[in-house]
Parts: C-alpha cells; structure tokens; sequence
C-alpha cells in the first residue's frame, strides 16, 4: 500500500492507530443488529471530527477493533472518549434493553487498546542514523567551502 501523507496547515503526517475496546464485563452484546448499527454509527461519528477516518472496523460481539487515522492535532484519547461516549448513548437510545444489563449507563470498559501503525522502527533507526552521517558530510563540504 503507498505511503499517503496528509496535510494540516504546518505540517503534514501519517498517523494510524490500531484501537481495540470492549463492552463493560466483556459481554456478548456486539452480534446481530447491534453490531452493524455499533459499526455504522463507528464511521459516521469518526467522520464528524475533521480528519479522522476509519481505515478499517471490525465489530465482533465482545470487542470492536479500528484502524483510525487521526490528525495530531488531536490526541487518540480525545478521540476515543468522544466515540465511546457518544456511541454509549446512541446505542442506548436505540437499544432500550440493553440498559436493563448496563445500569449506570456505562456501556463500554473504562478503557482501551492502542498501538502505532507506521514504519518499521528498525528502518527508521537507520534512517536516523543515516541523516546524522549525511548531515556530517554536509558540515564538512561547508567548511571546506569557507577555508
């Protein structure tokens, strides 16, 4: 898949983000027609923030996982309490008995799973190693420029 960098007004990125979240007690209440309404309201709340998108969204019946991009003018835990929180009340209001299980209102775990989706750490090691030689060689073609 092509490198696809994204720009904001001072700088440009590419920031994925694996994101796993559960149901409160782990309970199977993701399947059927809650499931798919869970998944939709997914990519429609995601779409009302600006630059976020879904990659990708699998909505199993205990857990949901998300690719996200997000925008570093955001942080993922913005993020991630925005659609868990508006998620929780959409579904319950479409959902009336799943507040009898979920007395409280809290229908998600109190948190979540994240990880970096990028480069290889190993490649930009080397990348890094590499620009601080380059930039070394350029120091010395100035001063023999100067001398």
């Amino acid at each position: 898949m092509p490198r696809q960098f994204k720009r904001l007004s001072h700088s440009i990125y590419e920031c994925k983000y694996h994101v796993v979240f559960c149901p409160k007690y782990r309970y199977r209440v993701l399947s059927g027609e809650v499931g798919e309404y869970v998944k939709q309201e997914l990519y429609r709340l995601c779409s009302q923030k600006e630059g976020v998108e879904v990659l990708e969204g699998n909505v199993q019946a205990d857990h949901v996982h998300l690719v996200l991009s997000i925008p570093p003018k955001y942080a993922v835990s913005n993020i991630m309490g925005y659609v868990k929180g508006k998620l929780a009340i959409r579904v319950f209001n479409r959902y009336e008995r799943l507040r009898e299980r979920y007395w409280g209102g809290h229908l998600w775990s109190r948190g979540y799973c994240v990880s970096t989706v990028g480069i290889d750490e190993e490649k930009i090691r080397k990348y890094v190693q590499w620009q601080e030689a380059q930039d070394k060689r350029e120091e010395v073609q100035q001063k023999r420029l100067f001398d």
